[in-house]
């Protein structure tokens, strides 16, 4: 492919498009995160190329430059009408053909990104950030890559419920498609490295099947922090035999102390684990490989809550050297395990991932992968602030950011900016000088002032309701 400038409208343009937006300038930090020739490298191994005419509109760089400004601007207010809007403003600044207001045509290119191109690029801006970071954002010189489930509901039509039912607790017509999704996120920068979604119900859907489709990213120098939904011998074994270390809250259904352990204070223990019956799940091959016994490191700590009963909380670990890794290190490293919850959030809430858009599975497997893809990018921007401005990433605020990287969008794509690199380094300020607030021990009621509501809420499928509509 020839090597063409950014400005230049047309299939032949370079996916500078979709990275010069997010700080691609050399001599900041992350700059080598995901450039535009890696993006176009990406595209062409997966034998994605698309559009390629001199004058096709939507053409894979547009489109997923598009698909990205939606997943940023949120799905309520970012309807794919608005991407085309926003496409026929780029080519009129670049001088291109302007589509029409058809978004048809945009709808059918957008299907054809390559969903194994969209998991590699997420991949690439994840991994190179973990790599870069600097020592003060590790724990202890490890990389801790949190582990959270969530879920998100899509449109009620037939494709998505057949892939993702809804809750056999709702009615027929009155649910929606809901399906189950793991991540893996980073604590030093908060991307996320990789997701496996799957239906909410039946076998093999639940969270820990699901974190087994992900155990191959991680590897040496990488802890595991998840909750006790995750602990297992298996889940364990798993990780220890790829070089990774585990921290994880003791399930509630495992004995407290499993086999022999040494002398030492009940509150921090070196304990045994035995291999247990082979699951349905596991061939014998996979079991006769896991090893009969797994030494760790067990903890109990007492969480203090205004207004509450104490609770103790049981702590299990790879993490065996007491003096290397202290019982209040680990305590703190669990700790951070909240964090996950905080970065789905946002995914969820400013992204608008708790509900998606699309009409079919693959295109909602496309709609999530492209979300958490703009949602890496913008973790860049904030790392490159954080790194510029002497601060830690979870410090400056992600809505912030979003707004920040939308206000310059159109300007830096279309290459019309005198000044990007001023540009960025202003926004970079202005990022790093918006920091989240600490509030410790805050408490606000779940309640809602605001009683106004327009429509009742729906108790019979919307066929049954027109029937009845129109008999009165």
């Amino acid at each position: 492919m020839s090597s063409v400038s950014t400005g230049q409208a047309g299939g032949n343009n370079r996916f500078h498009l979709v990275a010069d937006p997010f700080c691609q300038r050399d001599g900041l930090p992350f700059a080598d995160v995901l450039p535009a020739e890696v993006i176009e490298q990406v595209f062409a191994r997966n034998d994605a190329l698309f559009a390629e005419a001199s004058d096709g509109v939507f053409s894979r760089q547009v489109v997923l430059w598009a698909f990205l400004a939606q997943g940023l601007a949120d799905g309520k207010h970012a309807a794919c009408a608005a991407a085309v809007a926003a496409i026929a403003t780029y080519m009129h600044q670049c001088g291109g053909p302007v589509p029409c207001g058809d978004t048809g045509d945009y709808c059918r290119a957008r299907a054809k990104l390559n969903l194994a191109a969209l998991h590699t690029l997420l991949r690439l801006t994840a991994n190179p950030m973990e790599r870069n970071a600097p020592d003060d954002w590790l724990f202890e010189g490890l990389h801790a890559k949190l582990v959270d489930g969530f879920t998100f509901t899509m449109p009620d039509t037939p494709a998505n419920q057949a892939d993702f039912p809804q809750s056999h607790t709702q009615k027929p017509g009155l649910g929606f498609p809901i399906a189950r999704a793991v991540g893996v996120l980073s604590l030093a920068t908060a991307a996320i490295h990789a997701v496996a979604i799957g239906p909410y119900a039946g076998k093999q859907t639940g969270e820990p099947a699901l974190l087994r489709r992900l155990l191959g990213h991680f590897g040496e120098g990488d802890v595991a922090v998840f909750d006790r939904c995750f602990c297992s011998y298996w889940t364990f074994a798993a990780l220890m035999r790829r070089g990774a270390h585990v921290c994880a809250r003791l399930h509630q259904n495992r004995a407290k102390a499993g086999g022999e352990h040494d002398e030492a204070p009940a509150c921090d223990r070196p304990v045994t684990w035995t291999r247990p019956a082979r699951p349905a799940w596991m061939s014998p091959s996979d079991y006769q490989k896991t090893p009969e016994q797994l030494h760790l490191r067990e903890l109990h700590f007492d969480v203090h809550a205004p207004g509450r009963r104490t609770e103790t909380l049981i702590v299990v670990t790879t993490l065996t050297d007491p003096t290397a890794y202290p019982a209040a290190r680990i305590a703190a490293l669990y700790a951070y395990r909240w964090n996950a919850e905080l970065d789905i959030r946002q995914i969820k809430q400013t992204l608008g991932l708790d509900h998606v858009r699309c009409l079919s599975p693959h295109m909602v497997r496309r709609e999530l992968a492209v979300t958490l893809l703009a949602y890496n990018l913008i973790r860049k921007v904030i790392a490159t602030a954080a790194a510029v401005h002497g601060k830690r990433p979870r410090q400056l605020g992600f809505t912030r950011a979003c707004q920040e990287v939308l206000s310059s969008w159109m300007l830096i794509s279309t290459g019309t900016c005198r000044d990007a690199r001023g540009l960025w380094c202003q926004m970079l300020r202005r990022i790093a000088a918006h920091e989240v607030a600490n509030r410790p021990g805050r408490i606000e009621p779940r309640k809602l002032k605001r009683r106004k509501h327009r429509y009742p809420l729906m108790t019979k499928p919307r066929e049954q309701l027109r029937e009845e509509l129109q008999m009165t």
